[in-house]
């Protein structure tokens, strides 16, 4: 028991100054993690219209590196030398995560045995695909065209956050304000890998749907 007043009125005083230092501390830390999630959420916008400038650019991949036969008639498979070039362009870009990257290569890997294994219809020089992937539709933004309503299209998607944590999040982006963007969403998901966001996955490169028969 205390039985000095003073004593207790400066007991009483310290107790009440931590607790508002420790509420002070409190508010500026959730501060601070509000910052850094807007700071990242800023970079993975920012993130996303680079990747659709990049794709459209003198400096993208051929998604579809194919040979054809001696009589330029049938396309029989994948030219591998010039899917290894992809890979390394993809990996300059800092954009993709190993993971994306590599899904990419086992797309190109599959498809090309299954063409060889004759598992698809004959890919006649100047028709479409036999498969989903690329296959008259643009798999960075399942699109055909663009919103010409906007001097760069780009520049006007707008992503739209389903889950954020830590070093991972997945969205969806449209073409912001634009009557493009009625019903229209396009999934995405990001990681940070050697301390900067990058993509792992892009909903026109799904695996499963990609490698699979046209039609089916």
């Amino acid at each position: 028991m205390i039985r000095y007043p003073g004593i207790r009125i400066l007991i009483i005083g310290l107790m009440v100054l931590g607790c508002n230092q420790l509420s002070e501390s409190k508010d500026l830390t959730a501060t601070k993690n509000s910052t850094v999630v807007s700071s990242d959420k800023e970079e993975i916008q920012k993130l996303i219209r680079q990747v659709l400038v990049w794709q459209e650019s003198k400096n993208t991949i051929d998604l579809l590196p194919v040979l054809a036969d001696n009589k330029d008639s049938i396309y029989i498979g994948f030219d591998l030398e010039k899917h290894k070039t992809n890979l390394g362009k993809l990996r300059e870009t800092n954009f993709f995560a190993g993971e994306f990257i590599e899904n990419y290569n086992q797309i190109i890997l599959t498809l090309d045995r299954k063409m060889k294994n004759k598992e698809f219809d004959n890919w006649l020089v100047g028709d479409l695909p036999p498969f989903i992937f690329a296959n008259d539709v643009n798999p960075w933004c399942l699109c055909q065209d663009v919103p010409y309503d906007k001097p760069n299209p780009w520049e006007s998607v707008e992503v739209k956050f389903i889950s954020f944590e830590k070093g991972k999040a997945v969205l969806t982006w449209t073409w912001g304000n634009s009557k493009w963007s009625k019903d229209f969403k396009y999934k995405v998901q990001v990681c940070k890998e050697g301390g900067r966001w990058k993509i792992i996955y892009l909903q026109g490169f799904d695996y499963l749907e990609s490698t699979r028969k046209d039609g089916l």
